[in-house]
């Protein structure tokens, strides 16, 4: 007897194979097999959005060889991931294949192990069709949005540019944070910080101005400052209020996807995108050792906090044997998902609890490794027990003026020997306090007034504007990192550093959507459709009628922009260079036309002078000395050679750098790939060290 498994990756194709053995032929579909064409709306908008489904253009050999498994196959299992995106997958492999949707042949694992492989098997289910219908939705939906909205902004703003149902609110969010800044009036405010000393005591502790003795006061002008401080002047110090208490902190909760992005952001420096992949390499098996290949962590697009019994059990042991009993809490802990989470799998843990990240080092790349390791210390300091702080507050008080200084001592570690939670801003570090006593003398070492100015938001960051989306409710687990791919490669929005700031083009095309198009980039309507496709996914809601309920309101609101805005050209300011035309002498700028960016003369049609852009990456041709710029081979393939060319052939795949060999003092060229490094250009002197791998 054959069984024919159907998953979507070749990586995951072969961990699976090891675990189901002889009997059974496991291949991959590559992802989806079938899909809406790219070029063609292939949505009948006047026939209730039927949509056109085509097989992948690239995939028709595929999709033969599948229907020749599958007919040579006692039974076929659709085993893609288990969300609405491997549900759909499944479906289109069912209809390609032309197996019956009600026959029990979908199957689900969680994680990619034995006992997940095992238990995924013997619980085959027919397709969901609601889950289906989701995905159908969100699918048409987005190509609608796209289809239709991309063109009339490329008409109005710029060729080429394109819209999208969840980017453009997330290009939004960048953008109002920029307006809050921009308008943001900085006021004046003062404080007044002291070091003291105990008496009997060398070792001062800081403090800072409170108030008076009838509450806080709010110091505004450098005027009230200096009245404070003459009052102050030669006053006794003394401790007035002394409070002691215990404080307990309690580990975070186990990764969903949306804090895993958020916290490798912090920790790693990793883009949401790069999270993706390792963790999605993760999941799908990679080779440890004698164990073989194996999925290392649980399914990575996931809302839900829940554990299972066995993985908590497992951490507990492990607990026990490594820190001892005292490092496990009284009871178990368990975690509450949001309200509106799909709570469809476990949270994001590692499948054998006991395999720490040093066993397996050594079969993982880099990113797999420090991903691992962030996941495994995570889910094993949740189930710890809690640290346990010993605290201080105290009130200085002098003249009638008070000063508050707080400090701690961990008294008991709990969880924070293994792991704490990363922070988006500095926290105010506090300080073990000396021994104080109530009415106890202190000495005031020194007390000084600052000014200062209140602070605009921080502009948001990856990781705050994933965040900032799981909290309005826009979008879904599997969709952050593909957003925020999106607006910077449609270069809506850029990064500096790690803060993420639009760009004219993306404040230009937000404004033009709240003005045309305002329930598009509205937070509330659009978190309010993704409660929609969650309840279609439910069965409570008919994908049809949701999406008529969206469509014929935004075909009426488009047609009308149409028309109020015919003839209306938005103008950019167009990026000046420092290259002077020599046919009329104004600057050059930098424009977008239909095969990317060229120079150009501003003073067209009278001037018709254009240039390639030719981008330079700071290093000297080792040949001639000329500088090195950044080509691309005609198929897309970046590669570097000399501005001098053709009277200069140099040319190179890996890119030449600013740096020179401390051996001969030539040119170092930078090998891109798993292991990063940098190498001589000279023949013999093979000088090379390795380099921290980029974002």
């Amino acid at each position: 007897m054959s069984n024919l498994v159907i998953v979507e990756s070749p990586a995951k194709a072969k961990t699976i194979k090891k675990y189901l053995g002889p009997g059974y032929e496991v291949v991959a579909s590559m992802g989806h097999i079938r899909d809406l064409p790219e070029k063609r709306l292939s949505v009948d908008v006047k026939h209730d959005f039927k949509p056109k489904y085509e097989i992948i253009k690239g995939k028709e050999k595929l999709a033969q060889e599948l229907e020749k498994l599958a007919e040579k196959s006692d039974s076929v299992y659709l085993a893609t991931d288990p969300d609405r995106e491997g549900e759909a997958i499944s479906w289109h492999l069912a209809y390609l294949l032309g197996l019956p949707l009600e026959k029990h042949n979908r199957v689900t694992f969680n994680e990619i192990t034995k006992t997940g492989v095992e238990n995924g098997m013997n619980a085959p289910r027919a397709i969901d069709i609601d889950l289906v219908n989701a995905q159908q939705a969100r699918r048409i939906l987005d190509r609608l949005v796209g289809y239709k909205l991309s063109p009339f902004l490329s008409q109005k703003i710029r060729r080429g540019l394109s819209a999208g149902r969840v980017q453009s609110v997330a290009v939004r969010i960048v953008v109002d944070r920029e307006e809050e800044i921009r308008n943001f009036v900085p006021e004046e405010y003062w404080s007044i910080d002291a070091k003291f000393i105990p008496q009997g005591s060398r070792k001062q502790f800081p403090a800072a101005f409170y108030g008076d003795e009838k509450g806080k006061i709010q110091i505004t002008t450098q005027q009230q400052a200096e009245e404070i401080m003459a009052a102050l002047e030669g006053a006794s110090f003394s401790v007035t209020a002394l409070k002691k208490g215990t404080r307990k902190k309690a580990p975070a909760p186990p990764f969903i996807t949306s804090t895993l992005q958020q916290e490798a952001s912090r920790k790693l420096g990793f883009q949401a995108r790069r999270t993706m992949k390792a963790a999605q390499e993760l999941y799908e098996g990679v080779e440890v050792g004698d164990m073989g290949a194996m999925g290392l962590i649980t399914y990575m697009r996931t809302d839900s906090l829940r554990l299972s019994e066995d993985a908590i059990r497992d951490a507990g042991e492990y607990i026990r044997s490594r820190w001892g009993e005292k490092y496990l809490p009284p009871e178990p802990r368990h975690f509450k998902s949001r309200a509106n989470a799909q709570d469809g799998h476990e949270a994001i843990r590692p499948t054998v609890p006991s395999l720490s990240p040093d066993q397996v080092k050594d079969s993982l790349t880099s990113d797999q490794y420090k991903l691992y390791k962030l996941i495994w210390e995570r889910f094993i300091a949740c189930q710890m027990a809690n640290c346990l702080q010993s605290t201080t507050k105290a009130d200085i008080t002098g003249n009638g003026y008070v000063f508050k200084a707080s400090g701690y001592t961990v008294t008991f570690d709990g969880f924070t020997v293994l792991y704490e939670e990363g922070k988006d801003e500095a926290q105010e570090n506090e300080i073990a306090l000396p021994p104080l006593e109530k009415g106890m003398a202190v000495k005031a070492k020194e007390i000084a007034p600052h000014q200062h100015f209140t602070q605009p938001p921080p502009r948001y960051t990856e990781a705050s504007l994933i965040k900032a989306l799981e909290e309005y409710g826009i979008g879904r687990p599997s969709t952050y990192a593909a957003t925020i791919t999106t607006i910077t490669g449609r270069e809506y929005v850029v990064r500096e550093g790690k803060a993420l700031k639009p760009t004219e083009l993306g404040e230009v095309t937000t404004r033009l959507m709240k003005e045309r198009f305002p329930k598009i980039v509205n937070l509330k309507f659009t978190a309010q459709m993704e409660n929609d496709l969650d309840h279609i996914e439910e069965g409570k809601n008919d994908w049809v009628s949701t999406l008529h309920s969206f469509y014929d309101d935004f075909d009426k609101t488009l047609q009308k922009a149409k028309t109020d805005m015919q003839g209306v050209k938005i103008q950019l300011k167009e990026d000046e260079t420092d290259i002077i035309c020599e046919k009329c002498g104004r600057r050059m700028v930098i424009k977008t036309g239909r095969y990317g960016k060229f120079i150009a003369c501003p003073g067209y049609p009278e001037c018709k002078n254009v240039k390639k852009l030719v981008q330079e990456n700071g290093a000297e041709c080792p040949k001639c000395g000329g500088k090195v710029v950044v080509k691309k081979s005609k198929k897309g393939r970046v590669f570097y050679g000399c501005e001098r060319y053709p009277e200069c052939d140099f040319v190179s795949w890996d890119e030449p750098v600013k740096e020179k060999c401390p051996r001969c003092g030539k040119t170092l060229l930078r090998k891109k790939g798993k292991n990063p490094k940098l190498y001589c250009i000279t023949e013999g002197c093979n000088f090379e060290k390795a380099e921290e791998k980029a974002e």
